[in-house]
């Protein structure tokens, strides 16, 4: 048996010396089934050479050489991992590896990396390190939580792992002082479909910080499911006169999400405000289409003519075109129908007339094509190439004829 590691030891070598990594792997392969550890320096000097200057390949093949040698490996690992000026699948590997040993000793540099690290995708394998090391990472995590110059630290790393065990100690820090802390406890939580989560993001809705806010407004939109229990379209709509317009923008969203007939009504309620500004119009716009009712789409029709604001017409009779829904789809055509062939002050301006074409080219009723054949005689020759893409999409054989 001796005998038979020293050849191999010889070969090893031989193949090092010649830069042979793929014989290297395939010598250090066997090593590792038959050696006592005497010669573990040894082999970990080899192997590193290869994950430092082999191929992706030849370095996914040694990383299961690594960890087979066991703990020797991390603290050559972790120098890597710390070596700014190391190539970056070099690093990416070392952090790799590093998740797999499940190690105590592993965490703190990984956790480091996430905290100071430039690359998102190296950042990325970390937080995936991290999170295979499983309640060892978390259980290291939590007790940083105890520490004022580490708890944001951890948190950030918690928020990564996004594990059910970290619901737990993320819910500890949700009314921190430290706006960042409970800010990224919020928003790692609210990707967990749990219980404890939903009363603490309702409780945020009320911080007196905008950021938080936001985020409890966007982690209560994903739970549509919880809307009539908890009352959310009632709790979320107050949202929409808030004093920081990008927590105003996720209510709207949220509102959107929730769905139904109420929903649509506060929505539309804040569209026509004259104290509403023009970019959350916008946004309430998009949301009366993605509520999914057809009240959403009356109320768009109420408020193309309600509002004098060309940027409004433009914006509804776009997004009408964007409506999926067969049945809503059919009350969106004849919305923009009924606006096409009215004396409506929108179909005067050339831009919103060849938006209504491109709408009605989406939808594919086939009721546009007479009134998008009428608009090939439009004076302006951006509204006749509209209604001539409008009524390709809607006949496939068309062909417009030359003036």
């Amino acid at each position: 048996m001796q005998g038979n590691i020293n050849q191999l030891l010889v070969q090893a070598q031989t193949a090092y010396d010649a830069a042979d990594w793929s014989s290297l792997i395939q010598y250090l392969q066997q090593l590792i089934l038959v050696e006592d550890n005497q010669h573990s320096e040894h082999l970990l000097e080899l192997a590193l050479s290869v994950l430092e200057i082999g191929d992706f390949q030849q370095r996914w093949e040694i990383t299961k050489v690594l960890l087979r040698l066991g703990n020797i490996v991390i603290p050559p690992l972790i120098e890597i991992l710390e070596d700014e000026d190391a190539e970056e699948e070099l690093r990416w590997y070392a952090a790799r590896t590093l998740g797999e040993f499940q190690h105590p000793e592993a965490i703190a540099p990984l956790v480091e990396l996430l905290k100071k690290g430039e690359d998102e995708e190296l950042k990325a394998i970390a937080a995936t390190a991290l999170g295979q090391m499983g309640s060892i990472a978390i259980t290291e995590l939590s007790a940083l939580l105890q520490q004022e110059d580490t708890r944001l630290l951890a948190v950030q790393s918690l928020a990564y792992i996004r594990h059910p065990e970290t619901i737990k100690p993320l819910l500890s820090v949700v009314q921190d002082a430290e706006v960042a802390v409970r800010a990224t406890a919020l928003e790692a939580l609210s990707s967990f479909h749990d219980q404890r989560v939903p009363p603490v993001l309702l409780q945020a809705l009320d911080d007196v910080v905008a950021t938080v806010r936001r985020i409890a407004v966007l982690g209560l939109s994903f739970r549509p499911d919880l809307c009539a229990k908890l009352d959310l379209v009632e709790r979320l709509q107050t949202k929409l006169y808030d004093f920081n317009i990008e927590v105003c923008y996720a209510a709207a969203t949220a509102l959107s999400r929730m769905g139904g007939d109420v929903a649509a009504l506060h929505l539309f309620t804040v569209l026509m405000s004259p104290h509403t500004p023009t970019t959350l119009q916008l946004e309430i716009i998009r949301a009366l289409v993605w509520v999914g009712t057809l009240s959403g789409l009356e109320y768009l029709q109420q408020a193309l003519d309600q509002t004098k604001s060309e940027i409004l017409w433009q914006e509804i009779v776009t997004v009408l075109g964007r409506v999926e829904k067969p049945q809503l789809a059919t009350k969106a055509t004849e919305i923009l129908l009924e606006l096409l062939n009215s004396p409506h002050p929108a179909t005067e301006i050339p831009n919103i007339k060849s938006a209504i074409a491109l709408s009605l080219g989406q939808l594919g009723n086939q009721q546009a094509i007479e009134s998008l054949t009428i608009l090939l005689t439009d004076d302006n020759e951006q509204v006749k190439l509209h209604a001539i893409a409008a009524l390709k999409k809607l006949l496939p054989e068309f062909a417009p004829t030359q003036s």
